[in-house]
């Protein structure tokens, strides 16, 4: 798969500090914990053995997905880029046509998207509705309660925390 994956340089960071503590810590710990329960003798009924063997099957799987968005990141540092559209990495502060309710999402990749923290995917609903879109303008977005009109109040891009 030749897809990039967009995301911000936090998101690129944090990547990279986990893919470094699996392979620096947990794989060398599950094959020493492989190895201590390959010395009780048969494997065919060792459950410790086992699991162990499956806790390895799902690092090096991490490690493979890592290693790969890494390799197909496409790293977008939304700092200094001007603020009258909504692009990746901006900070969007929006006003519900039908509440009046304000909330401000941030866009990043897939992986950095938490909503609970006011980031959402690019990929999302409401973010495919905003990119592109100026300052003042009004957005209907489907979302699963039903359609929600949007209207874009601010765009900024925050400096990186």
């Amino acid at each position: 798969m030749t897809d990039r994956v967009p995301m911000t340089p936090e998101g690129h960071a944090r990547l990279e500090v986990e893919l470094k503590r699996l392979k620096s810590e947990e794989r060398p710990k599950i094959v020493r914990e492989i190895e201590t329960a390959r010395a009780h003798g048969d494997l065919s009924e060792n459950a410790e053995y086992h699991a162990a063997k499956e806790r390895q099957g799902h690092i090096e799987g991490r490690i493979s997905l890592l290693e790969d968005k890494l390799a197909r990141a496409q790293v977008i540092d939304g700092t200094g880029q001007g603020t009258d559209r909504v692009s990746f990495g901006a900070t969007v502060v929006l006003s519900d046509a039908d509440s009046g309710e304000e909330v401000s999402y941030r866009i990043v990749g897939e992986d950095e998207a938490d909503v609970s923290l006011g980031m959402i995917s690019v990929t999302s609903p409401i973010a495919r509705a905003l990119m592109g879109k100026e300052l003042d303008a009004s957005v209907q977005v489907r979302v699963p309660k039903g359609m929600r009109e949007l209207e874009i109040l601010e765009i900024r891009f925050d400096p990186p925390s």
